[in-house]
């Protein structure tokens, strides 16, 4: 059955009644969005339009789909009858396939970030501290093929709600240092924003652009930068009093972390840096009782005015919970490291769409993702709400 002419987009939209509580700045709903994403494919003989094939796969990788068949077979089981009802026609698994492959995704996610970002700023709440981002780098280790390396991907994602506003493709991890700007060129306006990265986005280029943009950094220093490292563990931190001390008891095991921090006066080897930050984590394991103990060094163009020791522990710290908020979730939830999707721009665009729905998810008042995913697949309507559902509320 042929999809009728009107748009996918403005069925869900009449049918769900959407844009009655669109967040400041917010212009249109993520439907709309979603309709100005470009169709990769030739319009001869085009079906089904690429606006509804994307309703389709977030819709479906939200309910837990980790396959471009198992989004099909989402539509065609558990949604057929409601999206039928709301005149959307159901592609089977090689029409979804050739029309999300056959994009490379930079598009996708520079769109939906751009407005994922505006949602984010726009309902986080009240605070004096700067909103932080985090740029992370992910290889897509089950999309490699024959002897080519691995896909990668770097993303910008939000501390905060632990939502991901931007993401470029990466070709090897060199070239990791280069798509820095041009991520953070496609999240927009950083203005006031502190920036986290690991110690390879140590790089005076990325302090001289951050600087020029009005953000702020805090990098991790290690062996990369082997001057700046060595001046850093030379500076009398035994006079300097622990400014901030933190307890966790995870797995099993119990882990403090004490911060110092000294104000850089003059001659650190590092531009825009004004303060330098020592990180010491004491690890013991409750059943051996065995003790471990490492030493982090971090740097940050924040001045002691402008935050304090906690403060300072709270962006490191975020920083380290991306792995858990959103590459762990990519890997263990979504299984992700398994998917065996490898040609074309399959692959990143079965990341962007896990991303979506991890944001989405995430801005809608979901924590335990794995949670949300059995709770969506339960009830095709959920699903399809998911996309009309203004930011910082909760599904029904």
């Amino acid at each position: 059955m042929h999809a009728p002419p009107s748009s996918p987009i403005e069925i869900l939209a009449r049918h769900f009644d959407v844009g009655t509580a669109l967040p400041e700045g917010a212009e249109r709903t993520l439907l709309e969005v979603l309709e100005s994403v470009p169709d990769p494919r030739d319009r001869r003989g085009v079906r089904h339009g690429f606006a509804g094939i994307l309703v389709i796969g977030i819709c479906a990788v939200a309910a837990g789909a980790r396959s471009f068949a198992a989004i099909a077979e989402w539509a065609a089981d558990t949604a057929r009858e409601r999206l039928r009802e709301l005149g959307i026609g159901v592609p089977d698994a090689s029409t979804i396939r050739r029309a999300l492959s056959r994009t490379t995704g930079e598009e996708f996610d520079e769109i939906t970030g751009t407005w994922l970002a505006v949602c984010v700023h726009a309902f986080s709440a009240p605070d004096s501290r700067r909103r932080a981002v985090a740029v992370e780098g992910k290889t897509l280790r089950g999309a490699r093929s024959g002897g080519d390396r691995a896909p990668g991907l770097m993303g910008c994602i939000d501390h905060t709600v632990g939502v991901v506003i931007g993401q470029v493709t990466l070709s090897d991890k060199s070239h990791e240092i280069g798509q820095f700007p041009v991520l953070l060129d496609q999240v927009g306006d950083i203005d006031n924003v502190v920036v986290t990265a690991d110690a390879l986005h140590t790089q005076r280029g990325h302090a001289e652009y951050l600087h020029a943009k009005g953000a702020h950094f805090v990098f991790t220093v290690k062996g990369n930068q082997k001057r700046l490292h060595q001046q850093l563990r030379s500076m009398p931190w035994a006079d300097v009093p622990v400014g901030h001390t933190e307890t966790d008891k995870v797995r099993g095991r119990i882990v403090t972390r004490t911060y110092k921090v000294i104000t850089v006066t003059a001659g650190i080897l590092f531009p825009h840096a004004v303060q330098a930050i020592r990180v010491t984590r004491s690890r013991k394991i409750s059943t051996t009782g065995k003790r471990t103990r490492e030493t982090v060094y971090a740097i940050t163009s924040l001045a002691n005015s402008q935050t304090d020791p906690a403060e300072l522990a709270d962006y490191l710290r975020g920083h380290w919970l991306i792995e858990n908020k959103l590459h762990w979730v990519r890997d263990v939830t979504f299984d992700e490291d398994s998917s065996r999707i490898r040609t074309g721009g399959g692959p990143r665009m079965m990341a962007s769409l896990r991303n979506l729905a991890i944001s989405l998810l995430r801005l809608t008042g979901h924590h335990n993702i794995a949670q949300a995913l059995r709770y969506i697949a339960r009830d095709a309507d959920r699903a399809l709400k998911l996309l009309t559902t203004s930011p910082n509320t909760t599904l029904p």
